[in-house]
């Protein structure tokens, strides 16, 4: 695993209860497609997609959770900070491991009831955002190359993602997620 990843692996690995309960309760056993991956896999698979967006985002590390749209740090994971910031001409209010943007966050604080900007709080949102764009089945049974295209609109720096702003290339993405554990279908 990438040495920029492990403290935020540690983060994601004690989420391990909490995306089994939502593996289970999105794809029961009705639910389940006959083609879905082991529960395992596909935990395993959510993780590595999680850290190869905290990669693909700059905010890969010990700081992930904490980090703001152009490298500074916020110091309360009370609520989003919803700070603007300017970097190289662009303002965004991004923040956090997944560069959630403030409009964004109200929103999905909103829906899913989250308390706080917590670290388990920002991966509750990013994979509700992933399955908001119909990425969530290829994340779980490795099909990355189609959950990247599906979700390049969310992440700027996605491949396609055209925002201006700088964009990983796919084979930088796959091989992270390679290195944080998933496995490619």
């Amino acid at each position: 695993m990438h040495p920029a990843l492990r403290t935020t692996a540690i983060s994601l690995a004690l989420l391990c209860p909490a995306l089994l309960l939502l593996l289970t309760h999105s794809y029961g056993a009705e639910k389940r497609p006959q083609t879905a991956p082991p529960v395992n896999t596909a935990i395993r698979n959510l993780r590595a997609f999680l850290l190869m967006i905290q990669y693909a985002e700059g905010t890969a590390g010990g700081n992930a959770y904490r980090t703001l749209f152009g490298g500074g740090l916020f110091y309360s994971y009370a609520q989003h900070p919803g700070t603007a910031v300017t970097k190289s001409g662009i303002t965004s209010t991004a923040a956090g491991a997944y560069q959630i943007l403030y409009r964004t966050w109200t929103e999905l604080q909103q829906a899913l009831r989250l308390p706080d900007f917590s670290p388990a709080s920002q991966d509750r949102a990013a994979i509700e955002l992933i399955r908001r764009k119909g990425a969530l089945a290829d994340v779980l049974a490795g099909r990355i190359p189609a959950a990247i295209q599906k979700c390049r609109k969310v992440w700027a720096s996605f491949p396609g993602a055209g925002y201006g702003q700088g964009e990983r290339s796919i084979n930088s993405l796959l091989n992270m997620y390679r290195q944080s554990g998933g496995i490619l279908q």
